[in-house]
């Protein structure tokens, strides 16, 4: 009988592509199903890249009026996010991956951390808008942060968003629903190439990628609709929770 395991696994990718709409981490919802669910563990994680990989254009839609005058951050932010994206993919394919996983908690909780603490960075650093600073040192650090935080994300990708929000913030882009727009975006830049060397990799169960890819589609869209009624400082509240739960997680599972 499969329909237990896929009711299973549809709940989960639908609780995870809310979670993803709104912070990130829901990874941590669906690779461990997948694990308890019998698959390999490289597998699990690649399918659970392709089937949350729709939920990030469900999030995007709820956030599609935020996104608008962002063409330039979508534009090289998104192309700095294939790249990485490739990268980290290529990487979980030809590497063994336990000492990434050793540090995976601790990037997880700085990211937290940084997004506690960007409003007061902001108010000593005076930090302004990102569309201000179109050009120069702001941008190439911006980018490189990002290819480093798409690297993570083709590699794993478990609290990447937490890790763009973070990185957002301390670049001044403080409007958070934007913020999670442009996020839901880079997310899908970095996980369509990660999708497509998965799938070349065969290290996808395309069936049971399928089924959960219809509850991360609902979930991704009911996620963003719910963060834009909560108000942001509840948003706030809520993916700080969700990043010092994700660390407790993966440091537990670790150690």
């Amino acid at each position: 009988m499969r329909l237990f395991p896929w009711l299973v696994m549809l709940c989960a990718a639908f609780a995870a592509g809310a979670i993803n709409s709104i912070a990130g981490g829901g990874t941590l919802l669906t690779f461990p199903v997948l694990i308890w669910l019998g698959l390999d563990p490289r597998v699990a994680n690649g399918t659970s890249t392709v089937a949350l990989w729709p939920g990030l254009f469900g999030g995007l839609f709820g956030y599609r009026k935020e996104l608008e005058n962002s063409s330039t951050i979508l534009f090289r932010l998104g192309v700095t996010s294939i790249i990485g994206g490739a990268f980290g993919a290529w990487l979980l394919i030809r590497t063994p991956s336990r000492v990434f996983s050793n540090l995976v908690p601790f990037l997880i909780l700085f990211a937290t951390l940084l997004f506690m603490s960007h409003g007061v960075i902001n108010k000593r650093l005076r930090l302004g808008s990102l569309d201000d600073k179109p050009m120069g040192l702001w941008w190439s650090g911006a980018m490189i942060f990002q290819f480093f935080s798409a690297t993570y994300g083709g590699y794993f990708g478990a609290g990447n968003g937490i890790l763009m929000l973070a990185a957002m913030g301390l670049l001044g882009l403080n409007e958070l629903h934007r913020a999670n727009g442009i996020k839901n975006f880079l997310g899908i830049c970095i996980n369509s190439v990660a999708v497509l060397l998965f799938a070349l990799a065969g290290l996808v169960v395309w069936e049971d990628a399928l089924v959960m890819a219809v509850g991360a589609l609902a979930g991704g869209y009911f996620g963003a609709s719910m963060a834009m009624r909560v108000g942001q400082k509840w948003v706030r509240r809520g993916i700080v929770v969700i990043g010092l739960i994700i660390f407790v997680v993966m440091a537990w599972r670790l150690y």
